[in-house]
């Protein structure tokens, strides 16, 4: 076997494991909260909390990622998170189960994942061949999916048997055992920029990288359209399961049936868009998952048939690996190797706080309109954001193959 391909076997290993324990950890806090409080209150702090960390800290973090040894990185990350939630598991041990707790350590593992998020974006181009990044993040999005679909259930049929704190030691547990498929078997030198002495100061890297992401047009495109594409997300990924419980009726499973036919739609995508690869054109491919994603939000705002709405929220996951994907990839080719970290931190922030605040708006306004309404607005402006995409010509010449994009690479610096 190719080394990259043993390197990247070993490193997704390491990731889907502790992803796992992090996901039944996040699972049982959330409904932990619910059973106990049934407060709308108590569950928007528990929100707050898991996501203003990720979003002060990413930036900072995208620094370290391209100062230090990201693999190193994001095994102190894993340590970080996993030794907050031994703590938080022995005090509720010892019988102090009070719910401040729990917003604590949500906060505190958000700021393991602020530091994780650009180490890991960083580290996939350094042990993979640029040819094949296309279908191993693809994969990887399809894993993803997997743990995200079964992890609840998993958590739920924990939480019947067992209590909050032994799930939290499942998650201890796969921490460390990531921990050590990275220090004992995954052996790749440390990117050049980390093995240098570093001469400029902390901030000075700081504005260096915010400078050249100012310095090209693609990258500010990119990152324009993904805040205001994850802005316009919030209804679609939030309101659906009130919407339901309203138009069709207040029934688990139906529920269930929702997330179940999502997450399979996103397994689907990223294996179809790890054999296919998306168009020639990364942004063509962007461009059409952007309309399919906003064609799927309106028609569930329209559909008054159950069954066909499960269908198109099944598509709606399918056009999510085809956007996550080449945008992904994308940076990962274009971007200099250096300035990789910095620039997935700054993508961290925006991906982390634009559908959280999409909601203090969206949220409120649920109890004054019907759903609907605003999942076909929000639907037809994800559509003509879309079109604006694949109508940009910087975006366009951006998602030519890296091979083509020499020749037009001084049109993407402004």
């Amino acid at each position: 076997m190719e080394s990259w391909k043993k390197n990247i076997i070993l490193f997704l290993t390491s990731q889907t494991i502790s992803l796992f324990g992090s996901s039944l950890v996040q699972y049982a806090i959330l409904w932990y909260i619910t059973l106990e409080t049934q407060s709308g209150m108590m569950m928007t702090i528990s929100i707050i909390c898991g996501f203003l960390p990720t979003l002060f800290l990413s930036p900072f973090a995208g620094v370290w990622a391209d100062r230090y040894n990201r693999k190193t990185l994001i095994m102190l990350a894993d340590a970080f998170i996993a030794t907050s939630t031994l703590i938080v598991a022995i005090v509720f041990l010892a019988g102090y189960e009070h719910i401040w707790l729990l917003f604590a350590v949500s906060a505190v593992r958000s700021l393991g994942t602020a530091i994780q998020m650009p180490a890991v974006g960083a580290y996939i181009p350094q042990i993979v061949p640029v040819e094949m990044l296309t279908k191993v993040n693809a994969t990887n999005a399809s894993i993803q999916s997997v743990v995200f679909l079964v992890s609840p259930m998993v958590a739920a049929a924990l939480l019947t048997i067992s209590t909050i704190e032994w799930i939290f030691m499942i998650d201890v547990v796969t921490a460390a055992i990531a921990i050590m498929v990275l220090l004992l078997f995954l052996h790749v030198p440390a990117h050049a920029k980390a093995q240098q002495q570093q001469t400029m100061s902390y901030f000075s890297d700081l504005k260096e990288g915010f400078t050249y992401i100012g310095r090209h047009s693609y990258i500010k495109g990119l990152f324009i359209f993904c805040g205001v594409f994850f802005l316009l997300l919030a209804p679609a990924s939030f309101l659906t399961p009130l919407q339901v419980t309203r138009s069709f009726g207040a029934d688990v499973w139906r529920l269930t049936a929702i997330e179940v036919l999502f997450s399979i739609g996103m397994i689907g995508g990223g294996l179809l868009m790890a054999v296919w690869g998306g168009f020639r054109n990364r942004v063509h491919t962007m461009t059409g998952a952007s309309l399919m994603f906003g064609g799927c939000t309106l028609a569930l705002g329209l559909v008054p048939n159950f069954w066909i709405y499960l269908a198109f929220m099944g598509l709606a996951g399918i056009s999510i690996p085809f956007f996550n994907t080449p945008f992904t990839v994308l940076l990962q080719e274009k971007v200099d190797a250096d300035m990789l970290g910095r620039v997935f931190g700054v993508l961290s922030m925006i991906s982390s706080s634009m559908m959280p605040l999409g909601m203090l708006f969206f949220g409120p306004l649920a109890d004054r309109m019907v759903i609907e309404k605003m999942l076909v607005a929000t639907g037809v402006l994800i559509c003509i954001e879309g079109l604006l995409l694949g109508l940009s010509r910087v975006m366009v010449e951006a998602g030519e193959p890296l091979e083509l994009a020499g020749a037009n690479e001084d049109d993407q610096v402004s």
